[in-house]
């Protein structure tokens, strides 16, 4: 297949830095260019240092319509305005990795509409689609736990999600709860039961019938800044082995969710774009873990993922990372 052409909108952020470095590295893409209001005129390496060697070229403030595809990396609520602002050439696909076209009452602008960017739920309609809703980064690692169960009406009545994510996920910009001397040494809790990928999880698991199930979900801050750790809990009369055997099923034609049969720990999935999931069965009480890299799995590397799907890539390409693990 010829190169693929593409551009990164709002790449000065961690999601667009992470696009930038796998991008630059892929066997199949040229990236031409790379935008973005706050840093137009900067060397990349200024504002993302680990691309000294790498590259020598800067950030734009406008747009090339030569692209085959465009990565908005702007913000949620910012991608549906962006669009509106900049007159793209309708040939150019889209893959948003915000809130903006996730949900099905939103995912329409226009001419375009845009799929659910989840390749273990939707992998077909990705590779038919011209434009993805990436997903969001607790949304994903919630369901990969939850599907394989959603899919054979397995679900119980109710599930207690404890999830914690690392200092990235809020963004580049600092804030009062990312400022260093309140995340180190600490814990906090946020948007308890009432997070807003709660809805993108719901929506997901309806596609295998009427949602039943209560969802409770606390979402923490933690004191690291890769990663998300899931811990999902709930009663339920399969076994060990009957469990390990739907998930290893539900998986086995996607190469980035892997039943591990250890228990699993960030430092496994960190810098790399693999959802690791344990399960473990004590009496009747089940225990799910399940471990991603949110700035990889849970944004960037999920859209290099999609981007591959849509275009006809094998699924892994420019994918295939080392773990930060020793």
């Amino acid at each position: 297949m010829s190169t693929i052409k593409v551009g990164i909108a709002g790449a000065a952020g961690y999601t667009g830095g992470e696009l930038m470095r796998l991008l630059l590295n892929h066997p199949n893409v040229e990236l031409v260019f790379a935008h973005s209001k706050s840093a137009a005129g900067k060397k990349w390496y200024e504002v993302h240092p680990d691309l000294l060697g790498i590259s020598d070229r800067g950030f734009t403030s406008g747009l090339s319509q030569d692209v085959d595809v465009l990565f908005l990396c702007v913000g949620h609520g910012e991608a549906r305005k962006f669009i509106e602002q900049n007159e793209l050439n309708p040939s150019i696909q889209i893959i948003d990795l915000s809130t903006d076209f996730r949900h099905k009452r939103s995912n329409t602008m226009g001419d375009r509409s845009f799929v659910y960017g989840l390749p273990e739920l939707n992998k077909q309609a990705i590779r038919e689609a011209k434009n993805i809703a990436n997903p969001g980064c607790f949304a994903t690692a919630i369901q990969l736990a939850l599907l394989p169960l959603a899919e054979q009406v397995a679900l119980p009545e109710s599930v207690h999600i404890n999830a914690t994510t690392g200092a990235t996920g809020g963004g580049q910009k600092p804030s009062s709860s990312t400022h260093f001397p309140w995340r180190d040494n600490n814990l906090s809790i946020y948007k308890a039961f009432n997070h807003q990928h709660l809805q993108e999880i719901e929506e997901s698991i309806a596609q295998y019938g009427k949602l039943s199930t209560t969802l409770n979900f606390i979402p923490q801050r933690g004191n690291f800044s890769r990663g998300i750790f899931v811990t999902l809990s709930f009663e339920s009369d399969l076994s060990q082995g009957q469990l390990e055997e739907i998930y290893t099923a539900f998986y086995e034609a996607h190469p980035f969710t892997q039943v591990a049969p250890f228990e699993v720990a960030l430092k496994h999935v960190v810098n790399t774009n693999f959802c690791y999931l344990g399960i473990q069965k004590v009496g009747k009480q089940v225990l799910l873990v399940s471990v991603i890299d949110n700035l990889l799995k849970g944004a960037s590397g999920q859209a290099v993922q999609n981007m591959n799907l849509m275009f006809g890539l094998e699924e892994k390409s420019g994918l295939q990372l080392k773990a930060s693990a020793f």
